[in-house]
């Protein structure tokens, strides 16, 4: 489940008794609670609810799964956040917007503005810049992203791309963003689940510019599925990416499904009915209940 995000005006008591009122809950063997307590405590993201109740839980325990259910990876940073906020802590603003360090702000507005040569020059003067990552706590994604990362732009901050993104993305690359296999997944991943890069019509030539460049077109078809960007997908398959009982699910993809579903683990069919169930592919949804998948999973 997505993260809650933090009100306008924060109390820190307030969440605190959340803490405790989550503890009550686990203490009672509500599922709701473990339901919680397994998406946002790490500990616990495999458990079944029967291990989670089953196991002693702190108010730190507590407290770390609201400060991730906030969007926050502990309940220190929460705590800061709170009570010393800055303009980096500031969710009212677009994410190039809450940039605090000078020259990764530079960059982003070179690469917001396509210019090529201003962003080859300041990555030269700044070697270091591509390895960079920026904190930003309080959201679902984009929280600690690279330069090559705003290029997607996904989350949405302008509302578009220029023209030469692509162009613009390989100097980013050729900076040293090749050398971060992770920087690219992500920022693939991106790609493939934003509507900006499909409606400026850069989306397809960006997946072969990432992908060319190292990426693992298989890390981003989760994503890419989800949002239904199907003409994503079918350039992740084209460059490599392998057709899973999820993905089968996803698009529809009948004979394909009920093939690949004697294989399939428990995870990998939990996330087909999850897709199939989203995308209105009834027979496949019927495919899974009556392999014995649990609907109320």
């Amino acid at each position: 489940m997505p993260v809650k995000g933090l009100p306008s005006d924060p109390n820190l008591d307030h969440l605190s008794y959340q803490a405790k009122d989550l503890l009550k809950a686990h203490a009672a063997r509500d599922r709701v609670a473990a339901q919680r307590i397994r998406e946002f405590h790490p500990r616990f993201s495999k458990a079944t609810d029967a291990e989670i109740f089953d196991a002693q839980l702190s108010l730190s325990d507590a407290q770390l799964a609201i400060a991730r259910e906030s969007g926050f990876e502990r309940w220190a940073t929460l705590k800061r956040r709170i009570e010393k906020p800055t303009v980096a802590d500031d969710l009212t603003l677009p994410h190039h917007e809450r940039i605090e360090d000078a020259a990764f702000r530079l960059g982003v507005d070179l690469l917001d503005a396509g210019d090529v040569e201003g962003l080859r020059k300041h990555l030269n003067e700044h070697p270091n810049l591509v390895r960079q990552h920026v904190l930003f706590e309080g959201g679902n994604y984009f929280r600690n992203p690279t330069l090559l990362e705003f290029a997607a732009e996904n989350p949405v901050r302008r509302g578009t791309l220029p023209a030469n993104i692509v162009e613009v993305a390989k100097v980013i690359l050729d900076a040293g963003s090749k050398q971060d296999p992770a920087a690219l997944n992500e920022t693939l991943g991106l790609v493939c689940s934003g509507r900006v890069p499909r409606e400026c019509r850069v989306q397809l030539a960006f997946i072969d510019l990432l992908c060319d460049s190292g990426a693992d077109p298989n890390s981003a078809m989760s994503a890419a599925l989800a949002h239904a960007e199907f003409e994503a997908v079918n350039a992740l398959i084209r460059r490599g990416a392998r057709i899973d009982l999820p993905a089968a699910a996803a698009m529809g993809r009948v004979d394909d499904a009920r093939r690949l579903l004697r294989e399939a683990g428990s995870e990998d069919r939990h996330r087909a009915l999850a897709l199939a169930s989203q995308l209105g592919h009834a027979e496949i949804v019927q495919l899974l209940l009556d392999a014995g998948e649990d609907p109320n999973r």
